[in-house]
């Protein structure tokens, strides 16, 4: 028999959703079973799969041993990635993700050092996450970019921020803005490329069409161009839709393949420009809380940023 005491981050969560995070190798007709015959009680009662749990609660599993058996372990805490945090408080963490790192694990097969597992670690060191006082939330990204892609990737600290910020992200409330240098000047210089993707499973790619059509995604760009070089540009990209691979496979079929980019680039302009990395960095963050927003309202209008500079800096501009 194993007993549990609901956190904060447990609170609202299903009996039923609870049992399988702490219980994984619990088969569920078996869990239906014991919840049914009371091997499942909250505050020593039978309990129904759809209660909801509340901070406090005591949970009694009168299940063997070998259903407890969890799947994923504490290999964070191996983790050599340092993180540099950009912003911080009590509620969610920001950090300035380097090109080459994934940010969980992939089919690369990098498990230990991803971008996630340096923040549960730098969370761990600080005394801010225990996964042993923790039955079933850890830290977690609120958005993802790609291994290529540098810049500012959102982790919540605590369950009820990190299903604000999906539900902000979901209701386009948050503003995501990258820098990139694509070859040639785009034209016009400014505007908004709309196209429609179709993703390709097998080839870990996109295709894009100037039409609709079967299984594909409407993608929406808005840019500027803020300096034009001899053969390149640097562009102001803001997000409307946050597609796979979306900006680099829309400025390549609009003719300006970013530079840098080995599966939608131009391999001459890739040589040309010296770099040894995709041009692409998400720079800025902004809350534009429209709705209400709970015990994140104070974020409402904030900005969150790397300088230009420091980005020109690392691409040797």
């Amino acid at each position: 028999m194993r007993s549990f005491i609901a956190g904060e981050n447990d609170t609202g969560m299903r009996m039923d959703n609870f049992t399988r995070k702490v219980c994984p190798a619990l088969p569920t007709a078996l869990m239906y079973k014991y919840l049914r015959i009371k091997r499942i009680k909250v505050n020593g009662k039978k309990t129904e799969i759809s209660y909801r749990l509340k901070c406090g609660d005591k949970i009694d599993m009168y299940i063997n041993d070998e259903f407890f058996d969890v799947t994923e372990e504490n290999a964070f805490l191996s983790c050599g990635l340092k993180i540099s945090v950009v912003y911080e408080d009590e509620n969610i963490i920001v950090v300035n993700k380097p090109q080459g790192v994934v940010v969980h694990e992939d089919d690369s097969g990098e498990k230990i050092n991803t971008l996630i597992s340096g923040i549960k670690k730098y969370l761990y060191d600080n005394g801010e996450f225990d996964p042993s006082r923790e039955n079933t939330f850890a830290p977690a990204l609120c958005n993802r970019i790609d291994r290529n892609t540098a810049g500012l990737v959102i982790a919540a600290k605590n369950a009820e921020s990190l299903k604000i910020l999906n539900q902000k992200i979901k209701d386009r409330e948050i503003e995501k803005y990258y820098y990139c240098l694509v070859k040639g000047k785009p034209t016009p210089s400014s505007g908004t490329l709309k196209n429609w993707l179709l993703k390709d499973e097998n080839k870990k790619e996109v295709r894009v069409y100037d039409k609709p059509g079967k299984d594909r995604k409407t993608a929406i760009t808005e840019y500027e161009t803020v300096e034009v070089y001899k053969n390149f540009a640097l562009v102001r990209v803001k997000l409307i839709t946050g597609r796979t691979h979306q900006v680099r496979a829309q400025f390549a079929h609009a003719g300006n393949p970013l530079l840098g980019d080995g599966k939608y680039g131009d391999p001459s302009a890739n040589a040309a420009s010296g770099l040894k990395q995709q041009a692409l960095y998400s720079y800025k963050i902004v809350f534009d809380f429209s709705s209400d927003s709970g015990r994140l309202d104070y974020l409402k209008g904030k900005e969150i940023f790397v300088k230009k500079e420091e980005i020109l800096k690392l691409w040797n501009i």
